[in-house]
């Protein structure tokens, strides 16, 4: 596979961050980078002022955001094995679109 973008190698594999994403937004939008960065934030603020009055968005075919709630559990301290509490929370759980997965797959 050849990179278009500069990547960033780690033991996860490759991956982009977000001034390459942006970059790359600029590209496939036919826009200037000033405004591909404006997009990536307005959708960014959006999500983030929104996700938490609905509950759950949804873009078709592309991805799905939901708030979750992770129960209260038990853990364990990986330095010194000692048993804790982990509290309750809310988490985000993010699902790909089965058109969107379908395109990554092939």
């Amino acid at each position: 596979m050849r990179l278009q973008y500069p990547a960033v190698f780690s033991d996860r594999g490759i991956f982009m961050n977000k001034t390459e994403f942006v970059a790359a937004l600029a590209q496939h939008g036919a826009m200037s980078k000033t405004d591909a960065e404006r997009l990536y934030l307005v959708f960014r603020n959006t999500l983030e002022a929104e996700l938490p009055k609905a509950g759950k968005l949804t873009l078709p075919g592309f991805l799905t955001f939901e708030i979750v709630d992770k129960p209260a559990r038990k853990g364990r301290n990986p330095a010194t094995g000692q048993e804790i509490d982990v509290p309750a929370r809310k988490a985000i759980k993010i699902k790909a679109g089965k058109e969107f997965a379908d395109k990554i797959a092939h």
